[in-house]
Formats: C-alpha cells, structure tokens, sequence
C-alpha cells in the first residue's frame, strides 16, 4: 500500500575484502541530510586514514529526496552502486557509507562498482529492517455527551491509536495511518458538535 514504507531499526555494519582493499560499510537510519551529513563526518573522523568515505542517502516516505557521493572515485563508481542497494531493498530514512583502504591494487570502474555494491548490500543484510505507516494525526474537541459516539466510531478503527485530555471538555489526538484517515475524518466530522484538524502526512 501507498502508505507504508521500509527503513532499518538501528545501525548496522558490513565488510567485504577486494584485492586487498578492506571495504567498512555502515548504515545509519536517519531523518534529515543534515543527520546523514552529520554521521559522515563522524566515519571521515573515526577512519582518517582511510582512502575514501562514500555514501547515499534516501529521505522521505515518498522517497524523493536522495543524494550520492564518491568522494574521489571514479564518477559513478561508489555513490551511485550504494543508492542502486538502498533502492532494490525499497529502503528510505536510511544513510550507507563505506569506508576503504586502498590495497594496492586498482580495481577497475567495474571491480569498484562490484565492491561497492557488495558492501552496502552486506550492511543491509545485517541490519533490521521494519516496514512503518505514514501517519495522519488527528485532533478532536467536543464536548462530555458526544463522548460515546466519537468512541463508537474509533472502535471500528482497530489501528487507531489516541492520548486524551478530558477536563472541562474532551480533547482527543488520534493517530491514523493515511490509508483509513479520510474515512475516519469524514465519519467524525459528520458528528455535529465535533472540532476535527489534521496534520499533514508524515512518515513516523
């Protein structure tokens, strides 16, 4: 369905070893390019010596926003094989760099891709990937009688999840995935008496 998407729980690492050359790959779960950038620095940081740090990141439940870098490779030989992983395993939120120490032998443009692609595709396999919802966020208030109806209505919706604030009045914050939001809105809104916002999508 349209609104879930796929993204890895926690860091994970890989290794694959090409003519000498020792190939690090990571991935990181982020939410922003200034995150991804951020864990970057940290690899260029921790492995100073090594010949090059390249990387991709995806963003986004729509999966629109991405970038890839060499870092010196040849042009399209590191980033681009990276991305090309994060794309077959349909992942998003996600940053893979891979960090190398030259061996001393070149590799050729396709012994590059081929390693580069062998490495990020090792990270992924060791790390946890989950699929998640694209969440709507709905808040209610109403007043104490039309309490019974609303919850009518959210009981027919098992994957509903609310916080609520009843004082004065009631105040409910629900969240929804974005497949069953407009069906629920409309079902709310039909409820006189009932004040219904909604945030936009976003991937959660």
């Amino acid at each position: 369905m349209d609104d879930i998407y796929k993204t890895v729980v926690s860091p994970a690492e890989g290794y694959i070893n090409e003519k000498k050359s020792k190939f690090y790959s990571f991935i990181y779960p982020v939410k922003s390019a200034d995150e991804a950038l951020d864990r970057v620095k940290e690899l260029r940081a921790k492995y100073y010596d090594a010949r090059h740090v390249c990387w991709a990141y995806m963003l986004g439940w729509e999966r629109e926003e991405f970038r890839a870098n060499d870092d010196g490779e040849p042009s399209g030989t590191a980033g681009r094989p990276i991305l090309g992983q994060i794309n077959s395993a349909e992942l998003t939120d996600v940053l893979i760099a891979v960090v190398r120490y030259f061996g001393g032998t070149l590799l050729g443009t396709g012994g590059l891709i081929k390693a580069y692609k062998e490495a990020a595709a090792d990270a992924i396999a060791n790390a946890e990937v989950v699929e998640k919802t694209v969440d709507d966020y709905i808040d209610l208030h109403f007043e104490y009688p039309l309490l019974n109806e609303v919850m009518r209505i959210l009981k027919q919706f098992d994957e509903v999840q609310w916080t609520q604030d009843f004082q004065e009045s009631c105040r409910m914050r629900l969240q929804v995935r974005r497949s069953l939001s407009d069906q629920l809105q409309g079902m709310l809104s039909a409820i006189h008496g009932v004040t219904l916002t909604v945030d936009s999508p976003q991937g959660e």
